[in-house]
């Protein structure tokens, strides 16, 4: 489970076997032993015996910026995998099982958007036709990267070119699905311009922290991008794994709006836009735990959607190393 911290001066320490998150006058006990992550998204307090109880049972500690984006991770200092991972990884990003393996995210990626187009499709007779075209659209720019070869470096812009005029037809069709209240009008970030692209990069924000715990975990370098460039400081790595789970989000956040889980009152305005507040986060934060929590069919088996990220990155660095 996610242990989620979004009360203002909460303070969290050990005791005995248990987290203890003081919260005004009340305590609550959280068994160790069930705790996964550890985030924290408002004003908190952090014991030590905390931290070194976290880390002793490879526990990450994540601290979510006012938009959902990780901007500290507190986590053991082993690597816990082989450099040869790391090797075969930097090789791949210039050759053509790089390529390969993008085409791969990719084409999962615009699968899954389409996907749930296809949910929406149903049931919205009114633009059923309209939303039947988007479809077809996506699928005739993922057969023409899926058709592309050489190294990434040849192919790049032509793949973030057909993935971005994708997207964007996409959301466009997202925001006709909604009521008039939550329209928008494309993708915004920093501060989000609507309510949805606040609520979607929140969303995202906190996938990332998933995919980027699963990527160490896995031996891969987060800072080591195919598709996405390597600039300064950036983990481009974890945005290309996390392409093909975005879709989960769109969905939650679509849910939130059209089941009318979500008002007003879960989100406050700043200059330039608006962020969610402790409402709002409490909300998207339980529906997203829950989704990732829920077990599927996969592999034959049943999994729980945050472990099947985990072992989708083990594949990937078991196909880099051949092994």
């Amino acid at each position: 489970m996610q242990l989620v911290i979004n009360n203002f001066g909460a303070y969290l320490r050990k005791h005995h076997d248990m987290f203890l998150i003081m919260i005004d006058e009340k305590n609550v006990e959280v068994p160790v032993i069930k705790v996964d992550n550890i985030w924290i998204s408002t004003s908190a307090l952090v014991s030590t015996d905390a931290i070194q109880c976290a880390m002793k049972n490879n526990i990450d500690i994540v601290f979510l910026d006012k938009y959902g984006d990780p901007y500290a991770r507190i986590w053991h200092p082993n690597l816990g995998s082989t450099p040869l991972i790391r090797r075969r990884q930097l090789e791949a990003s210039t050759n053509d099982k790089g390529l390969d393996l993008i085409k791969e995210w990719t084409e999962k990626k615009l699968k899954n958007q389409i996907n749930l187009l296809k949910k929406l499709k149903k049931t919205r007779p009114v633009q059923q036709k309209q939303i039947a075209s988007v479809i077809e659209q996506i699928q005739k720019y993922t057969q023409q990267i899926c058709k592309l070869e050489g190294k990434i470096d040849e192919n790049r812009q032509k793949i973030l070119g057909l993935e971005g005029i994708s997207s964007r037809i996409y959301f466009e069709t997202l925001s006709s699905t909604l009521s008039q209240k939550w329209k928008f009008n494309g993708r915004s970030r920093r501060p989000a311009k609507d309510p949805f692209n606040c609520t979607l990069n929140y969303g995202y924000g906190v996938l990332y922290s998933i995919v980027e715990r699963t990527c160490i975990l896995a031996g891969l370098d987060p800072y080591v991008g195919f598709l996405h460039t390597d600039d300064y400081n950036k983990k481009s790595f974890v945005f290309d794994i996390i392409e093909q789970y975005r879709s989960h989000v769109d969905e939650i956040v679509l849910f939130l709006f059209t089941r009318k889980m979500v008002n007003d009152n879960c989100f406050d305005h700043v200059e330039g836009g608006c962020v969610l507040n402790d409402n709002g986060k409490k909300i998207l934060m339980t529906t997203l735990n829950d989704h990732f929590d829920t077990q599927v069919m996969y592999q034959r088996k049943k999994t729980k959607m945050r472990n099947i990220i985990q072992s989708n990155c083990y594949c990937i660095a078991n196909e880099l190393t051949g092994t």
